[in-house]
């Protein structure tokens, strides 16, 4: 079977859960192979995961500098590792990075860009959210290796255990005279929760909660779940909460097994970052709200009466056990 390059996303010493859907994904197409772009020893210490989770083998594409430039590295590791595999396609995770460096590639290659995969079939058929949520459609690429950008949450990860997965190195190539280096950075505490495109579940707030105070409830409830806090773009942009959790067209794409929105009117902006959630709870004392037309389950109230209620509930359930 053809190869498919699959782009890992991690932190230098663990993949992100984003990566094993990818690799869930290209074992639709052929076999998995993943690039890892990093410091010397990173492949190393994220070969035996990625092999457990598909991948069949591991470009390795290290250097010293290499997480002080923006994207080029990875644009160029995939570029070099499609001259040398002709692989059926190049995956990439739907996060900001993964989307400049999938356009970047698809530019070099001369090929076709799908943008926001939720689905993919054995023929290469992809399944998109286009129009900011407002049409699915299926599309395909006819010229040049395909390269797709995958939506965190659209796949499941699959443990295949007893797997090994051979490494190859790839050579780094980065002129830095052509590329953005990173000249500063800035510690943004993200707290114990899982990080939205991680979780399973995530619990948003909107311009209902009233204010920076009203997202306690927010987070109770989030941390009732064991899950992740979002905002929608109303929220952020008043200041209630800081912009790195905004989910929508302009924030963060999730996919999560539920997905609970309180106080959130539903703005297209917003559905099309969470829409292809599995479950959609919402909370909305409007009882003409948009996201109560596109909710699993909508409750018509206060969302501080009703949301204190079910934490309660989350909580002592999840205690029993």
């Amino acid at each position: 079977m053809p190869d498919v390059l699959v782009l890992v996303d991690h932190d230098g010493e663990r993949v992100n859960k984003t990566t094993y859907e990818l690799l869930a994904a290209a074992r639709r197409l052929g076999d998995p192979a993943a690039v890892v772009v990093g410091p010397p020893g990173t492949a190393a210490r994220l070969r035996e995961s990625l092999a457990r989770y598909g991948a069949t083998s591991v470009h390795a594409a290290e250097f010293a500098q290499a997480a002080d430039f923006l994207v080029t590295p990875a644009v160029d590791a995939l570029e070099l590792a499609v001259s040398e595999t002709s692989p059926a396609a190049v995956l990439v995770p739907a996060t900001t990075d993964g989307r400049e460096v999938a356009a970047r590639l698809a530019a070099r290659l001369d090929a076709g860009l799908l943008i926001d995969a939720v689905d993919l079939d054995s023929s290469g058929v992809v399944t998109q959210i286009v129009f900011g949520g407002s049409y699915t459609v299926r599309s395909q690429v006819t010229h040049g290796t395909p390269v797709i950008t995958v939506r965190p949450g659209a796949f499941e990860p699959e443990e295949l255990p007893g797997g090994a997965a051979e490494w190859t190195l790839v050579p780094p190539a980065v002129d830095p005279t052509t590329s953005a280096r990173i000249t500063d950075r800035r510690t943004v505490l993200a707290g114990d929760r899982p990080g939205l495109t991680e979780a399973a579940v995530v619990v948003s707030g909107g311009r209902g909660v009233g204010g920076a105070h009203g997202f306690e409830v927010v987070e109770e409830l989030a941390d009732a779940f064991g899950g992740a806090v979002g905002a929608s773009r109303a929220a952020v942009d008043a200041g209630y909460y800081p912009h790195q959790f905004q989910v929508g067209q302009t924030g963060k794409s999730v996919s999560p097994q539920l997905y609970v929105a309180l106080g959130i009117s539903g703005a297209i902006q917003h559905l099309a970052g969470m829409q292809t959630s599995k479950t959609i709870v919402a909370v909305n004392k409007d009882p003409e709200a948009p996201i109560l037309d596109l909710a699993d389950y909508g409750v018509v109230g206060d969302l501080f009466a009703v949301t204190p209620q079910l934490t309660q509930e989350v909580a002592a359930r999840r205690a029993v056990g």
